[in-house]
């Protein structure tokens, strides 16, 4: 259990550093002026979230997911922006995880293929409604999750999504031709799933 603790602790800092390096002169964030003030909590929340999950997680495989899935879930609520520097080795991680652990080594990739591929073609015909960095997800988690699991994810993240953002508009919080970030609910969702494998 202090194993946990200690290691949720390391990742905090580090995930936080990361993000703070990434942010650093990038000129396509949402919110620059506004970075201090959006990462307030973030240190305690990602530190809460990850003793949770960590403790959860059955192996490191896991905790490498969650770490990353985690990191995605905030810069996403912070800036609007998922990182190919974090959805690449998430991707990367999760192909060797499914080459070592996995018998059904072709439904994962063929989810990683067709789940990015569909969601390229949703982003093409909305118009950009999606972002590059949500088809890189849906990607990436395919190696994690097969076929099945992976439409459970888009299927559990678009309804949350799109309630919140719902919620959001009636309390005029946002109107409908605001961004609206969908990375977190596909990222939350997934790591639901992944923790039950």
């Amino acid at each position: 259990m202090l194993e946990k603790i200690l290691l949720s602790l390391v990742l905090t800092c580090a995930g936080s550093l990361w993000i703070d390096k990434l942010y650093l002169n990038n000129s396509e964030l949402t919110f620059p002026e506004e970075i201090a003030s959006r990462a307030r909590f973030r240190k305690p929340i990602l530190f809460c979230s990850l003793a949770i999950l960590i403790y959860l997680s059955k192996d490191l495989w896991t905790v490498a997911a969650v770490f990353l899935l985690m990191l995605m879930t905030i810069t996403d609520f912070e800036q609007y922006m998922l990182f190919d520097a974090m959805t690449l080795p998430l991707a990367i991680i999760g192909a060797i995880y499914s080459w070592q652990t996995n018998s059904a080594f072709f439904d994962y990739a063929t989810a990683a293929v067709i789940g990015g591929g569909i969601f390229l073609l949703l982003a093409i015909v909305s118009k950009g409604a999606l972002g590059g960095g949500d088809i890189k997800l849906i990607a990436a988690l395919g190696f994690w999750l097969g076929t099945e699991k992976l439409l459970n994810v888009v299927l559990f993240g678009t309804i949350t999504g799109g309630v919140v953002a719902l919620l959001l508009i009636l309390a005029k919080k946002k109107d409908r031709k605001s961004y609206f970030a969908y990375g977190p609910y596909f990222a939350l969702t997934a790591i639901y799933f992944l923790l039950l494998k």
